[in-house]
């Protein structure tokens, strides 16, 4: 029986951050969920169907699949029948954040578990929200997206 995990997210867009992230819980998981939320309540800049696509093209032979969900977490978690959540931590104001999503997803079924992995420390700064703000002035992100996605990133700016 092969070890899954979700990797859940905005993924708004996915950076190289994300694919570190990625990377990594492939190093302990057979294979990875990555669960893309609507998350309306953030005003995401891409759509939920682009970024799913975005980040099937920036995964391609990994051993990922790429899924959208618009519930709770521990919802699509039990659906999937996967019960490991993989978070990243970039510095330690994530840490009080997803701690605190890891209980609460914990006191919603105490089922799930949830694995903390750390980005290198050439990615720890990437987020998406740097990103972002970099593409809404037109600078140049190339460096903190995956190189798989840079033109299709740019289509969709312009």
């Amino acid at each position: 029986m092969s070890k899954k995990a979700i990797y859940s997210g905005t993924f708004d867009p996915i950076t190289n951050g994300h694919i570190d992230i990625i990377k990594r819980a492939l190093k302990v998981f057979d294979e990875l969920i990555i669960a893309v939320a609507t998350s309306s309540s953030k005003k995401p800049m891409f759509t939920q169907d682009k970024r799913v696509q975005l980040i099937q093209k920036a995964t391609k032979g990994l051993n990922v699949t790429v899924k959208p969900f618009d519930t709770l977490l521990v919802d699509f978690a039990k659906k999937e029948e996967v019960f490991t959540i993989v978070r990243g931590l970039r510095a330690v104001s994530d840490f009080e954040f997803e701690l605190q999503m890891g209980y609460a997803n914990s006191s919603l079924d105490s089922n799930i578990d949830t694995m903390y992995f750390m980005p290198t420390l050439q990615n720890a700064f990437v987020s998406s929200s740097v990103v972002r703000e970099i593409l809404k002035f037109n600078g140049c992100a190339s460096h903190l997206v995956p190189q798989t996605i840079i033109e299709d990133i740019k289509e969709c700016m312009s």
